[in-house]
């Protein structure tokens, strides 16, 4: 269960938040909302987002539905600790793209007292555990997992299906080239290019 006070108001700590779930659940969304209640509670926020993520725009974090938060483009994860001191607040989107030293940095800012919100995509469109993300997951106090709608069965869907023959892991794209599935259609889909294959 996701807290959003802590409990000793008179000794703060630092800590990570893990949003993660498939494409279009809402993990943007949710990331964004969490740090403009922190603005607007007047914490000093800093957001950050991996340098090759220009899909909706270079200088902003923007969900799939157009919200956005201004934010900073970083090649990797050892510019945040440099551009993230002395702020209560970072926000970071797209964790799954950072290198594995995110994990490191994550814990370092945590440490030094920072809250360190933290999206992704917590599996690739193999279903496989994507990148640094696990390793988030397992550090982080609080993990919010977050569904979209399968658009095969319109059950819950946490697995992010490539819809392109690309096989590259990192493959930027919107709903032309990803949809989310159940478990029920994902492992259907697999056993069918499986049989396609043969």
């Amino acid at each position: 269960m996701f807290l959003e006070n802590t409990v000793n108001h008179q000794k703060p700590s630092g800590c990570i938040e893990v949003i993660c779930g498939s494409m279009f659940s809402g993990k943007t969304e949710e990331l964004i909302r969490r740090l403009k209640r922190a603005q607007f509670a007047r914490q000093k926020v800093e957001i950050f987002k991996p340098l090759v993520d220009t899909r909706y725009s270079d200088e902003e974090v923007v969900s799939h539905d157009n919200n956005a938060i201004r934010s900073t483009p970083v090649e990797g994860s050892s510019n945040i600790l440099i551009l993230a001191d002395d702020v209560d607040v970072v926000g970071i989107d797209e964790a799954q793209f950072f290198d594995e030293g995110i994990v490191e940095v994550c814990n370092e800012l945590a440490n030094r007292g920072c809250r360190v919100i933290v999206a992704g995509l917590d599996m690739d469109f193999q279903g496989r555990p994507f990148g640094p993300m696990p390793y988030l997951m397992a550090t982080a106090e609080y993990v919010t997992k977050v569904h979209a709608v399968c658009m095969r069965t319109g059950n819950l869907a946490h697995y992010s299906h490539r819809t392109t023959a690309d096989q590259k892991q990192v493959f930027l794209g919107a709903k032309e080239q990803y949809e989310p599935l159940s478990r029920a259609a994902f492992n259907e889909i697999r056993a069918q290019e499986k049989k396609a294959k043969l």
